[in-house]
């Protein structure tokens, strides 16, 4: 039985018999206050090719089917409804026509058509995520993304409510004015149709081109949240990347208007629905962050806007390109940050080598690591690939790609491909060769080595350096690595567009003095130099970052950045170091302690604050993790104690040092410590600059909680100060985090064993639950996650599953047991090939973490 599920081949039929036309939908929300099932009314016009007779199916999930009428004869709907599936025999050739009716139901899972009641004004919130398989919860479709078609929907909801979807909104009518309807969108796929509906609050401007068009621009967010909303800011953003993506893509925009909606209890970051963005709410700071915060969101705006001509005029044909949907467009965000004239974020490649690229490296080191472009055979295979190698390494390459090709070829071949596949579906290969026209390259072998095969390759140079000092030899050798265990294919070695920076110290700064960028391939490049080329101090493979690769020093190189890290002059170099530092330290080839050291000696020079907050997080987790059981103590408190003397260091009122307070709030420890945090909190203490505000109270909360110095009563009075949806969430991780048996049994019971809590909660519940200081008090429970993570799979939501999934594995039980435990149940549980890379992936970290121990423990030996 297919259940949820549609497989590849299923859908190719499907393609091959069906073209859709049209769809109309009615959608009565008015009882969306108490919840519970909506009305839900499609029509959907389509052709059928070859004879009379043929055989399809609609997909619908729903509670309960009224009417199935096919080309005006009303069909059995208990028959013909099974397995969110409606089978449509019968049909003709040509024409044909369908009304459904049905009951949908509301979700709390950010799945489907999501309800969410803020608790400041008691009002409902609804918005619809769609991707991969969910229109199918709100109104009967053909889901999957080559059956594009127009959409025109009509909505019935409560009066004074705003209703938005991917036409722009029109006056409400009606007798009473509650019905909203939509013009019809041009043709698109099921996936990024949306609505959105309920009392928000808007803000509305325009982008003006060059050409004379102007495009309306909307903003929304909760009333509880408008305060907080800094509109302006988000408009300068999407403006800014109007003009870019318009000279880049040469194609018009190609909706009427461009709303960003920033929703709450979302799964993901954004949503690239047509003309009608949904956004994580949390995006609406309510509180002060860092640069680093402002850099992300903005990425993630342009991350949709870029997926408005990627993704949506041109839409992939199945989800084994979903990688190149997503790589694109952060591929192109990250560019217009880098490049469009105006941009407060010129340095974005380096967040994205500190960032993106490290999320690719440890994927691909995983034993689920794919080719990017990954064999997805069915609906199970896409739900968990959004992952580090779809959307990281992706990007990654296609800088490589655009370095290959270079970048005007690049964008040409883009715009060929806009104007040759509008409002189409594609594949790869449409791409490529519209590449190969603008550029002369031969992407073929490029593309079998980078795109269908997996792993990373290892870069080293090779110098030979003369007495007087002058370099005799130089070649860059390359490797490649085997695969980890358990993964398909064989390493292969890969053509690199690498840059070579020269870096000398000159007034102990370290200072790019020269370089060369060549073409990488085989075993072994020679690098050319001039005569009486005098070796630098630093030699650095794939200076520019302009590759995917891992990179190791030279000796003598490896010397001056370990005593010189933080005084690079240029923020790239400087990240392109930290990450090779950390990489080695993940692999065991430096010791948890080193790499604190090393960290400790340039974290102070550190300028970009996206990098040190990446660093706070890595060696937070290197202690956890991959040190020694023996030193963490000692680990852990030489940490606490030099992020509370930088936090008293730091600028007044810098993003510096609110880092360092969340910094040392996540670790303090010691009595004093301790006794800061709650002075911080209820005002006896004060640090000159610092602003305790809503969210550093929570986390000076949290921390209070999970080390027992903060009770119930304490949680209930700040959600009682912060009575909002965030403060909800925060208590909830508080009251989780506490270091009692009760706590965590409560904790357990309300995640696993109940599936009442929303998506947003239950991610806070399980985010206080695992405690590093609480290894001990969480034992128990790795036994009670196998007797309990299959049901789990089986019976949730794959948002709701995979949360519990991942999120409760004991990846803090870091022991030969708990690699023996998961094997026992692997072999034993006859897992979905989904949950079983789950498991897996989760498996690999404990096995590295064990490896970086011993490691970490030699080194004191």
């Amino acid at each position: 039985m297919p259940g949820t599920n549609l497989t590849r081949e299923e859908a190719q039929e499907r393609a091959r018999l069906l073209t859709v036309d049209a769809y109309d939908i009615e959608l009565d929300l008015s009882g969306a206050q108490d919840g519970g099932t909506f009305r839900s009314v499609t029509t959907v016009r389509f052709d059928v090719a070859g004879e009379d007779g043929a055989e399809s199916f609609i997909d619908l999930v729903a509670p309960t089917v009224h009417e199935v009428v096919l080309n005006g004869t009303a069909l059995d709907a208990a028959a013909v409804f099974q397995d969110s599936r409606i089978a449509l025999a019968g049909l003709r050739q040509g024409r044909n026509e369908l009304r459904v009716v049905a009951d949908c139901g509301y979700t709390n899972s950010g799945e489907g058509l999501h309800r969410f009641v803020d608790p400041v004004d008691q009002q409902a919130y609804l918005y619809t995520q769609f991707e991969v398989p969910d229109a199918r919860r709100v109104f009967a479709s053909f889901e999957q993304p080559d059956l594009k078609a127009t959409f025109r929907f009509t909505v019935t909801a409560p009066r004074g409510w705003t209703v938005i979807s991917n036409s722009p909104t029109p006056e409400p009518g009606g007798a009473d004015g509650t019905v909203w309807e939509f013009a019809p969108t041009p043709r698109i796929s099921t996936y990024i149709t949306a609505l959105i509906a309920g009392p928000y609050h808007s803000v509305h401007s325009t982008w003006d081109g060059a050409d004379g068009r102007s495009v309306p621009l909307g903003i929304y967010c909760r009333p509880s949240l408008a305060e907080h909303l800094d509109a302006e800011e988000i408009f300068e953003v999407t403006r800014q990347g109007f003009d870019w993506f318009q000279e880049k893509f040469d194609y018009a925009y190609p909706f009427a208007k461009y709303d960003q909606l920033f929703v709450p209890e979302f799964n993901a970051g954004a949503m690239e629905n047509a003309g009608a963005v949904t956004i994580r709410d949390q995006y609406v700071f309510r509180s002060k962050v860092t640069d680093a915060a402002y850099e992300v969101r903005a990425e993630t705006i342009l991350h949709e806007l870029a997926h408005m001509w990627f993704g949506d005029l041109v839409t992939m044909e199945w989800w084994n390109d979903l990688w190149l949907n997503e790589s694109f467009a952060t591929y192109t965000s990250i560019a217009c940050q880098a490049y469009a004239p105006g941009s407060k974020w010129p340095h974005s490649w380096t967040t994205f080598a500190n960032s993106m690229k490290t999320w690719a490296y440890r994927q691909d080191q995983l034993p689920s690591t794919h080719p990017i472009m990954a064999e997805i055979r069915d609906l199970d295979d896409v739900l968990v690939n959004f992952d580090g190698i779809t959307y990281a390494k992706g990007a990654s390459v296609l800088k490589q790609l655009v370095a290959y090709v270079g970048m005007d070829e690049f964008f040409k071949g883009v715009q060929a491909y806009f104007k040759a596949h509008a409002f189409g579906n594609t594949r790869l290969s449409d791409l490529l060769g519209a590449l190969e026209e603008t550029s002369g390259r031969d992407l073929a072998t490029w593309s079998k080595k980078w795109l269908q095969t997996a792993g990373i390759n290892i870069l080293r140079p090779e110098i030979e350096v003369a007495e007087d000092g002058t370099v005799t030899a130089f070649a860059v050798r390359q490797e490649a690595p085997a695969l980890p265990a358990g993964a398909t294919g064989e390493p292969v070695l890969r053509p690199h567009r690498i840059g070579i920076g020269y870096y000398d110290l000159k007034d102990g700064k370290l200072v790019r003095t020269g370089g060369v960028e060549l073409d990488v391939d085989g075993e072994r490049t020679e690098v050319p130099f001039p005569a009486g080329f005098r070796r630098p101090d630093v030699i650095l493979l794939n200076d520019g970052d302009l590759s995917y690769a891992k990179v190791r020093l030279d000796e003598q190189s490896l010397k001056v950045v370990t005593e010189h890290l933080g005084d690079f002059t240029e923020s790239l170099p400087r990240a392109l170091s930290w990450a090779s530092a950390w990489d080695m330290t993940r692999d065991g080839e430096l010791p948890a302690r080193d790499y604190l050291a090393l960290v400790l000696s340039g974290i102070g020079k550190e300028t970009d604050i996206g990098v040190v907050q990446s660093l706070h997080r890595q060696v937070k987790l290197a202690l956890d993790l991959y040190a020694a059981p023996e030193w963490r103590g000692r680990g852990l408190a030489t940490w606490t104690e030099a992020a509370l003397a930088h936090l008293r260091a730091a600028a007044p009122g810098s993003d510096h040092q609110l880092a360092w307070a969340r910094a040392f709030a996540a670790s303090a420890r010691t009595g004093d410590q301790l006794d800061l945090l709650q002075g911080l909190l209820d005002g006896t203490e004060e640090i000159p600059g610092l602003a305790v505000d809503t969210e550093l109270r929570w986390a000076l909360l949290e921390r209070l909680a999970a080390t027992g110095r903060a009770d119930e009563p304490a949680i209930a009075a700040e959600l009682k100060r912060d009575a909002t949806s965030a403060g909800e969430r925060h208590a909830a991780t508080a009251r989780a985090a506490r270091p009692t048996a009760a706590a965590k049994a409560e904790a357990w019971a309300s995640v696993v064993e109940s599936d009442e809590l929303p998506n947003a909660v239950q991610e806070a519940v399980i985010g206080g639950f695992v405690q590093p200081d609480q290894r001990e008090l969480l034992a128990p429970y790795t036994a009670k996650y196998f007797e309990a993570v299959k049901d789990v799979w089986d019976n949730r939501s794959h948002e709701m599953a995979q949360q519990v999934v991942v999120g409760h594995y004991p990846a803090l039980q870091v022991s030969q047991e708990t690699l023996d435990a998961t094997d026992a149940w692997l072999a034993q549980a006859d897992p979905s090939p989904a949950l079983r890379r789950l498991v897996t992936e989760s498996r690999a970290g404990v096995e590295r973490a064990l490896k970086a121990r011993a490691a970490d423990a030699a080194a004191e030996a």
